[in-house]
């Protein structure tokens, strides 16, 4: 004990110092909007940690940074909206999607299959841009083609903010199913099979990392799968559409969530798998790379869903509303699913202030589990202190790295779809969190996991605090005077938090020397 007290001296004075800071915020204000105000911290401290968290984890197990993390975090939200404000775009997307994910499911074939192909040096070198060159060409002339039904962000009446305010309002645009005119059905699908494939191929050889593997049916199972759901939703898409079309908004949030957060881990296990991986021991392009897709993200959200904000309606077990609402306990809240509770005569959201603190103590829990309690989390760790001597005994470590790439992008994924309905969907949300984010890692450490949570919470409680004092004011001591801060001190004050704190501990709250 006398060596842990030591050891952490410095860090325990300087937590002892941050809580009787928080101590004396509190004194400033009633019970009620104490408690509002610290819920809200944890609330805007769970989102950031849900991007912090899945960026810390990239950095710190396989050393990338991934500065699309906070886009990723955008095209998370703006995937959830889709699937549940419309279901039938999103089962429109399901065969395509498939289609084009295929090919790079069998991306443990392709080695083998380069191993087997005698190459000349002109053609090694010619190969692999004419298949991504051929591939690109495909998919630019069938996916215009390809029916989906959509909306118009050129057109008020049927873009994203009009179909979000009519599903607030509890009902639903009538919309035309799409239909195949332009191109006919086994063309369009053949042809996206044909393009995944040979895209992925080349980009495959790109790596030249090809290594002769045996080739068994485990190295299908994924490539069967995702031809059965594109051959399945292809069939069944209007029983899809009518049944997704008619749940319950509870069950079609679930829905959302699961989609989104899987789409983004999906989208993780691509990025690292096809540009990621080559550039392992090339930081700078790392940075260079992702940095260009940050940019290419928010482009491709604003050509999809336009630039204007909506709000993504809550399901209706947060979105209750008169006869005994407000509730007054967790009782009349179950019964009558309350947007709102009292607590010590606050109103208290609970989707934004209970809902979301839940789901993130819940995550934190899971994921150290995961990494401490688990063979997987075992092997990734052992994988990233000495790669070769994982490998050495029969782990593909380049398939576990591949798996953390996709958790860290899944957890990103997931934060936004929570988000939407608290924070609203803009084109800049990805931006604001991943500062957030950055910021919180810095406090609570860069590379540690608990310090990503800590870290975020600090963030989310700090802005909170100020906000609230720009509303009511601080009382300077021995004058008349009322200080209240403006909107600009509430991101400067994070910044000031985590510049004091890296003065003091230069490797943050809970970070280790290197």
């Amino acid at each position: 004990m006398n060596t842990f007290l030591r050891k952490n001296t410095v860090l325990l004075i300087t937590l002892a110092a941050i809580l009787a800071l928080f101590i004396a915020a509190a004194q400033g204000m009633e019970k009620k909007d104490f408690v509002i105000t610290l819920l809200r911290g944890l609330s805007v401290g769970s989102l950031t940690f849900l991007v912090a968290s899945g960026f810390s984890l990239i950095f710190g197990l396989l050393d990338v940074l991934n500065l699309a993390h906070g886009t990723l975090f955008m095209i998370g939200a703006y995937i959830g909206w889709t699937v549940f404000v419309r279901p039938d775009t999103f089962v429109d997307l399901l065969t395509p999607l498939a289609l084009i994910l295929s090919g790079f499911a069998l991306g443990d074939v392709y080695p083998l299959l380069a191993t087997r192909i005698r190459f000349g040096l002109s053609l090694k070198r010619i190969l692999p841009w004419a298949l991504v060159f051929t591939s690109i060409l495909l998919f630019g002339w069938i996916l215009p083609r390809y029916p989906i039904a959509i909306w118009n962000v050129g057109n008020y009446g049927q873009s994203p903010v009009t179909y979000s305010f009519m599903a607030d309002s509890g009902t639903r645009l009538p919309v035309l199913p799409a239909a195949f005119t332009e191109i006919s059905a086994p063309l369009a699908l053949i042809g996206l099979l044909l393009a995944s494939i040979l895209g992925a191929f080349g980009l495959a050889l790109f790596n030249n990392t090809a290594q002769p593997l045996k080739l068994n049916w485990k190295k299908f199972i994924s490539f069967a799968i995702l031809l059965l759901v594109a051959l399945l939703t292809f069939i069944f898409n209007d029983s899809l559409t009518a049944a997704l079309t008619g749940l319950s908004s509870n069950w079609l949030f679930v829905i959302a969530v699961l989609v989104a957060t899987l789409s983004g881990a999906g989208l993780g296990a691509l990025i690292e798998s096809t540009l990621i991986r080559p550039l392992y021991i090339r930081p700078i392009y790392q940075l260079m790379l992702t940095l260009g897709m940050s940019a290419i993200g928010i482009e491709i959200v604003r050509a999809i869903w336009g630039r204007p904000e909506f709000v993504m309606p809550k399901p209706a077990f947060f979105n209750g509303s008169g006869g005994v609402c407000p509730a007054t306990n967790f009782a009349d809240w179950w019964a009558n699913n309350c947007s709102t509770i009292l607590l010590l005569d606050g109103r208290v959201r609970v989707y934004n202030e209970i809902f979301i603190p839940i789901v993130g103590v819940i995550v934190l829990i899971s994921i150290w589990m995961l990494l401490q309690r688990t063979r997987l989390g075992m092997v990734i760790r052992a994988g990233v202190q000495d790669r070769e001597m994982v490998e050495a005994l029969g782990i593909n470590v380049r398939r576990v790295f591949t798996m953390v790439f996709a958790l860290g992008v899944g957890l990103a994924a997931l934060g936004g779809i929570l988000a939407a309905p608290s924070m609203g969907l803009s084109n800049a949300m990805g931006e604001s969190l991943f500062l957030n984010a950055l910021i919180a890692l810095a406090i609570g450490g860069l590379t540690n996991y608990p310090g990503a949570a800590l870290g975020s919470v600090l963030v989310g409680l700090i802005q909170q605090f100020i906000i609230k004092y720009g509303q009511i004011g601080i009382a300077i001591p021995f004058t008349d005077i009322i200080f209240k801060p403006t909107p600009p001190l509430v991101p400067a004050s994070t910044v000031l938090l985590m510049v004091i704190i890296l003065l003091i501990l230069p490797n943050g709250l809970l970070g280790k020397k290197e």
